[in-house]
């Protein structure tokens, strides 16, 4: 399993936008609405208000994160019963991530960035989630 470093620090954006493919801003449904998050989600840190944020984008739950052609895939990751990371495939089948406020990384599979220093603390893969690839 190898791990890429694929951009610089950045504190504009999080692994949340990453995964949506926004990188102008931080996602996170906080309660004070710091954060942005989609208006049709629920603002709570649950695998189901992030499962909602990524509705409103035209993801679907799927099985799995194998590479499936014509579409994209993300990943939510949960530790202690509460989202902790989000992920987005590349049309090779890699995954990226944004790691908080430092760098973007590509891997090879969604488990992979766990074993990245600064990640152990995201947990595990609970719930993916696709939609037709952008042209």
């Amino acid at each position: 399993m190898s791990c890429t470093i694929t951009s610089l620090d950045s504190t504009l954006y999080n692994c949340v936008a990453w995964a949506a493919g926004d990188s102008d801003r931080f996602w996170w449904p906080d309660s004070q609405g710091i954060g942005y998050w989609p208006q049709n989600a629920p603002r709570e840190v649950t695998a189901n208000a992030f499962i909602s944020a990524f509705l409103t984008l035209g993801y679907e739950p799927c099985e799995g994160g194998r590479l499936e052609p014509g579409f994209e895939k993300i990943v939510i990751y949960e530790l202690h019963g509460k989202p902790t990371h989000a992920a987005r495939q590349l049309e090779s089948g890699r995954w990226t991530s944004k790691l908080g406020k430092w760098v973007d990384i590509e891997h090879d599979t969604p488990e992979a960035v766990v074993a990245f220093p600064k990640c152990a603390n995201y947990g595990r893969p609970i719930q993916f989630l696709r939609r037709q690839r952008p042209t």
